[in-house]
């Protein structure tokens, strides 16, 4: 492995961490009691004043799966999952799908977020337990502090998120929606036969209530620091919440070009920005805060993610290349060649993205490569695993 120093946004969040972490500590007890547990404490956890990020991979050939420290270069070994082909992360929990079940593991590492501060942790990973099957198709997770939804081709999962926290699989709904999101303390469930996004209780039973728009053919799903998010066949759904009541409108795609709507959003965890690829055509890339889109004219993409406002949209090319480009204009900023071309068998590789690096999986040369986003795609270290790793999520946040 070769080391790298992380600088500018990650010791920024380290500053105001310590701070916030002194302020909590101050509001915590006297000398006569015993400190309260700081909020989202978990028995045996440790609270840090910067996020912990984590990588966790598994080999689709031998079902081996590992959890990469990038802050210590260490590398734990868990319960292998034979038959993993697709996994999906809540920012904590890492779901590996089979078909016929899911593997849910803890990765140790997560983010409490108050609005008005926040608190990190680390812990060992470990496994959970298994979840029922989602069916094939690419496994989707989405998630808040009360409920992290599983979504596959086989239909949607709710899993209660305090149970997970404390070790426990407990499924508590499987709506019929092609997507569900947990958002405000409901579920927005799309699909399932009708273009009306419902909305649910977190159990899944009815609300008897719908959003004033409709979300024909559903695809994707994220929820950002500005609303969640749904893809449609005819743009994008935004829904806000004001005084407890929901508020949709619609991003509709632009006249030009002809591309196809976009197939997912993929984005650095909470940031407004979101990017999906539009088939063999480009790159959807969707301002939520100024609900646009913008097209990126690069032809088909292996893995696509965005960064935030102001900042790169990633674009792994077929050739192996990773670019970036500006999400108010399409422009190609950087460009780096990283890996051979996939031979097609097997998921593809993924960019990973938080606070200030990148992170994409060479399943061929048995490698992850971290890259530095801000700083013209610099590569900054090169992990050699000794292992292949073929599904790669970055946890922590």
């Amino acid at each position: 492995m070769t080391n790298g120093w992380r600088t500018g946004p990650a010791l920024a969040c380290w500053a105001v961490s310590a701070l916030v972490l002194a302020g909590c500590a101050a509001e915590g007890g006297t000398a006569e009691e015993p400190e309260a547990a700081p909020h989202g404490y978990v028995e045996g956890a440790e609270e840090t004043a910067e996020p912990q990020w984590r990588l966790v991979m598994a080999d689709t050939e031998d079902g081996s799966v590992s959890v990469l420290d990038p802050a210590t270069e260490e590398v734990t070994g868990l319960d292998p999952v034979p038959g993993a082909e697709t996994a999906a992360t809540d920012g904590r929990h890492v779901y590996l799908g089979t078909g016929d079940a899911v593997s849910v593991l803890d990765s140790g590492a997560w983010t409490v977020d108050h609005g008005d501060h926040v608190h990190y942790y680390r812990a060992e990973p470990g496994t959970v337990g298994e979840a029922g099957g989602t069916g094939a198709g690419a496994l989707r997770a989405s998630g808040d502090a009360g409920a992290t939804v599983l979504a596959s081709d086989g239909g949607p999962l709710v899993l209660d998120r305090a149970a997970l926290d404390e070790g426990e699989v407990e499924v508590t709904a499987e709506p019929d929606a092609a997507a569900v999101l947990p958002y405000a303390g409901r579920l927005l469930a799309a699909g399932g036969g009708e273009d009306a996004v419902r909305v649910l209780e977190r159990d899944g039973s009815s609300t008897d209530r719908a959003l004033d728009e409709p979300c024909p053919d559903a695809r994707g799903q994220a929820v950002t620091r500005r609303g969640a998010v749904l893809g449609c066949a005819d743009g994008a759904l935004l829904v806000t919440e004001e005084d407890d009541a929901l508020e949709a409108r619609k991003a509709p795609y632009p006249e030009a070009p002809d591309a196809p709507p976009v197939d997912g959003l993929h984005h650095r965890p909470g940031a407004p920005v979101l990017a999906g690829s539009a088939g063999d055509e480009g790159v959807w890339v969707l301002d939520v805060g100024a609900a646009e889109w913008t097209f990126i004219d690069g032809g088909p993409a292996l893995a696509v993610a965005a960064a935030g406002e102001d900042l790169p949209v990633l674009v792994l090319g077929e050739d192996g290349a990773l670019s970036s480009y500006d999400p108010g204009t399409g422009e190609r900023t950087a460009r780096t060649g990283l890996l051979d071309p996939p031979d097609g068998d097997g998921p593809a590789p993924a960019v990973r993205i938080d606070t200030d690096r990148a992170y994409v999986n060479d399943p061929a040369a048995d490698a992850v490569y971290e890259l530095d986003y801000n700083d013209d795609l610099r590569l900054a270290r090169t992990f050699d695993l000794g292992t292949s790793p073929d599904l790669m999520v970055e946890t922590g946040w």
